[in-house]
């Protein structure tokens, strides 16, 4: 068939228009087409319209099956060609590539013109499925020059999108411009779900250059316009699992990696599932579980085999032997493996991956004791130093730092790991959001440990504080980022409160709750996606770690004790009077063992009374838990206060509870840094605000008490004592106590709540304070504890706290009764009110209540000072 570009185009050619913007209308106009007399080409125009279609909804079987039926029916050479054009790119999302490759080829020859610029993007696509990156860009350049010539703004439109998409993905800079003329483009044509999904790349582009708050924010944009243009992206949660992944938020990496799975594979989306497949390895490597890393990556790498995709294949190795390095013992054969992916991903333009499995080799070769091979290998990697992405960066740092100690530079190996920490401090920094800057905490790991171990074998003392310091509670060294008052996040939050109180409603009078634990879900995912998008700090707002003098002045007579793992034991640093000492603890597996021990031990006294065997056994946890901690210790200590810096697994002990605690001032921080920084921060001076949640008779009582003690306080009870009246009470208040029911949630701990009057008050709202209270007593059960992540980053209403700048914060990383509780309160307050420090109040009232007896004694242990004491 001769096709008139003068002639109005025929419903098959108006089905094939619409099919980017309006797939389902194409498919019905397509098929008027099929139902009715049509010569051979205009079925075969209106079958590959019905495919493409398909395509777009995700529909792959569906899609192939019609392309094939184009292909058949198509009478003339140039519509045929067409039609295997379109069954290449159908084929290559199959993940039948090699299949797909001939399709496309050998279209070209039959194409001229526009046509032909069509066929040479989507040979490009294929080509982008297999890995042959350069090959890619070519093809795609060659289509747009061609797209330019004939004033086709669509295809100009589709191969800038795919070449701004690849070169986002390379790490390159050259995406931006593709992207964002594609997307108007495309908008100018009327096709806008061609124009979403293009602004979507652009947030792909954002993410690949680590600014994780504008791809954050690009993705929820685009987000809501797929939703409204109702049309399913599945391949898309895979941009949104790098993304996550980016930024250590491995748990919903993972979420979004199963769901990604299951929803290609309902789809037969082949290629695109060997890459979600591809993800839940990866996600298991960065979460430790090895096993299931090696698994997932062996079975996604045969597949991408099968594909013909060579380049992911070797992707997929990469994960599986990175898996391997850090399961097996080292092996000549394992090093060969590393040292051939590595040139495999390099060659194919993955320079991230390619990175990472040089640094594993380098270590390999280490271990097999293989300096000069080492050194070669982490040579090549310390390039990355220069350029990319922050993490990235770092990882050349870190390479840089391995080879100098293999040259026995250990100073030149220092600075080169305070210059890692340095760019990722930096990268912290443009990440506005607490939760955000928590989990990256995991990427200066290695970095803090190297140059950890270089001061233990070293043996000073001082050096040691100052790596441990390094590594350690990174986000709290930072200047807290108060989010915009955005309209939106208030209302998500004030839909979140009311879902919250029917669900628990719901749960209280047996119910169904499923749908409103939707609602929760997908209220608690679009709070989430507010607060993420906060901007970022300029370079140089991080905190340099605390150094010895300037912690000694602060101390006076106190004693800092910084707890630190190395290896298989725990380590102490023990600051006093200037002098820091250096102290082996033992094993640190036998003091997690003992510590999990001696918390369950103050629960069941907690919860059975005053029982002579449960009293015994409390005793019993809390006396090996002290020996081990504090026993190397004790003759440095006398009666001194302690301000204790536990490591991450250690923040929920009941450190009152210890013999060497008990009656003495103790203050928990999360960094020496951080308590420093807390001890010369200025407390507001405004009145102080009690609070009294619902459902928790002791509360008002405790309220009324306190009031007598704190004249002028400002008092909210009742239906007085709700989320916003309660924040704005607190804000820039001297002194807050809030007595209510508390909840911790370690899976999601910024959604730690406490029960207010008009539904739960959820941690990241604190987050919009701007003059947080000087000094926080939240008589609430639970309310102190904390999850932690790498880099023992702590999150919580601790850590919300502290970074904004609170000073001081006593609350309980247990449950506990109410009355002894409101017993505890009320002393500490009349201490309070008599000028005590924090710590010294809290000690003195714990050791009056611990008189009553062992439930006593345990409820007392329960709280704990946390900051500047």
């Amino acid at each position: 068939m001769v096709v008139d570009r003068s002639a109005p185009p025929s419903r098959a050619q108006r089905a094939l228009a619409a099919v980017q913007g309006h797939p389902r209308e194409a498919i019905a106009e397509a098929r008027k087409v099929l139902s009715g007399p049509a010569n051979a080409d205009e079925r075969s125009t209106a079958e590959r319209a019905v495919g493409l279609a398909l395509l777009e909804l995700c529909d792959l079987a569906g899609a192939v099956r019609h392309l094939h039926r184009a292909v058949r029916a198509a009478e003339s050479a140039t519509v045929a060609a067409l039609a295997r054009m379109s069954l290449g790119y159908a084929l290559a999302n199959a993940g039948r590539t090699a299949a797909a490759l001939t399709a496309v080829s050998a279209a070209l020859p039959q194409l001229s013109g526009v046509d032909a610029g069509r066929a040479r993007m989507q040979r490009g696509v294929v080509r982008h499925y297999r890995g042959e990156f350069a090959e890619a860009v070519r093809d795609y350049s060659q289509a747009i020059e061609i797209a330019q010539r004939a004033g086709d703004g669509l295809l100009e439109a589709r191969a800038r999108n795919n070449r701004g998409l690849l070169n986002a993905h390379r790490g390159t800079d050259r995406g931006t411009d593709d992207l964002e003329r594609a997307a108007a483009l495309f908008a100018e044509l009327g096709l806008p779900l061609a124009a979403a999904d293009a602004r979507w790349n652009d947030g792909v582009a954002a993410g690949q250059r680590g600014d994780v708050a504008a791809a954050l924010r690009r993705f929820a944009e685009v987000d809501r316009e797929h939703e409204r243009l109702a049309v399913p992206r599945p391949a898309l949660l895979l941009d949104r699992f790098e993304l996550l992944l980016s930024v250590s938020l491995v748990g919903e990496a993972t979420a979004v990696a199963d769901t990604a799975v299951r929803e290609l594979d309902r789809r037969g989306m082949a290629s695109d599932l060997a890459e979600a497949l591809l993800a839940q390895a990866r996600a298991a490597l960065v979460g430790g579980d090895l096993e299931t890393a090696a698994r997932a990556a062996a079975g996604a790498r045969s597949r991408f085999r099968r594909q013909g995709r060579r380049t992911w294949a070797a992707f997929a190795r990469r994960v599986e032997l990175q898996a391997r390095a850090g399961r097996d013992e080292p092996t000549p054969a394992l090093l060969a493996a590393l040292r051939r992916t590595a040139r495999q991903l390099a060659d194919t333009g993955w320079a991230g991956p390619a990175l990472a499995v040089r640094i594993d080799a380098g270590r390999i070769a280490t271990r097999l004791g293989r300096p000069s091979e080492a050194v070669e290998l982490l040579g090549v990697a310390a390039q990355a130093r220069r350029r990319g992405t922050a993490p990235r960066r770092a990882q050349g740092w870190y390479a840089l730092a391995l080879c100098r100690r293999l040259a026995g530079d250990e100073r030149g190996a220092e600075r080169a790991l305070r210059r890692g920490l340095a760019v990722l401090d930096t990268y912290r920094a443009a990440l506005g959001a607490t939760e955000l800057r928590a989990h990256t905490g995991g990427y200066g790991t290695e970095l803090a440990s190297e140059g950890l171990d270089i001061a233990v074998r070293t043996g000073l003392p001082d050096g040691v504080l100052d790596w441990a310091e390094r590594g350690r509670a990174s986000a709290l060294r930072l200047r807290p980022v108060l989010p915009p008052r955005d309209p939106e996040l208030a209302a998500a939050l004030a839909e979140l409160r009311m879902v919250s109180t029917a669900l628990e409603d719901a749960l209280l009078g047996d119910r169904p709750a499923q749908a409103l634990r939707l609602s929760q879900a997908r209220l608690e995912q679009r709070v989430r996606e507010l607060t993420r998008t906060v901007p970022g700090l300029v370079a140089g707002d991080a905190a340099q770690p605390a150094g010895v003098p300037g912690l000694a002045r602060e101390l006076g007579d106190a004693v800092l004790v910084e707890l630190v793992a190395h290896r298989g034991r725990l380590l102490a640093v023990l600051l006093r009077d200037g002098v820091c000492g250096l102290h082996d603890l033992g094993s640190l597996d036998e003091a997690l063992r003992r510590t999990r021990l001696h918390r369950f031990g103050l629960r069941r006294v907690i919860a059975t009374g005053d029982s002579a065997a449960s009293r015994a056994g409390a005793e019993h946890t809390a006396a090996e838990l002290d020996r081990q901690l504090f026993g190397p210790l004790r003759p440095w200590l006398a009666d001194r206060p302690l301000v204790v810096v536990p490591i991450g697994a250690l923040h929920g002990v009941a450190w009152a509870a210890l013999p060497t605690c008990a009656g003495r001032p103790v203050t928990v921080a999360p960094s020496a840094t951080s308590w420093l920084a807390a001890r010369r921060r200025r407390a507001p001076d405004g009145p102080p605000v009690l609070v009294a949640g619902p459902r928790l008779a002791a509360a008002r009582d405790e309220v009324d008490r306190l009031c007598r003690l704190l004249p002028g306080a400002v008092v909210l009870a009742g239906e007085q004592a709700g989320a916003a009246r309660v924040t704005a009470a607190m804000d820039g208040a001297a002194v807050v106590h809030i007595a209510a029911h508390g909840r911790f949630r370690a899976d999601s701990p910024q959604f730690s709540t406490l029960d207010l009057a008009d539904g739960p008050l959820i941690a990241y709202e604190w987050e919009r304070l701007s003059r947080p209270p000087g000094c926080m007593v939240l008589s609430a059960c639970d309310a102190g504890r904390s999850a932690v992540r790498p880099g023992d980053e702590v999150m919580g209403f601790t850590a919300v706290l502290l970074a904004l700048g609170t000073r001081t914060l006593i609350s309980t990383v247990l449950p506990v009764p109410a009355e002894l509780t409101t017993a505890l309160v009320v002393d500490l307050h009349r201490r309070l009110r008599a000028d005590d420090p924090p710590a010294m109040a809290l000690a003195d009232a714990q050791r009056t209540l611990a008189e009553r007896g062992a439930l006593a004694h345990a409820t007392a242990a329960a709280f704990v000072c946390f900051g500047a004491g």
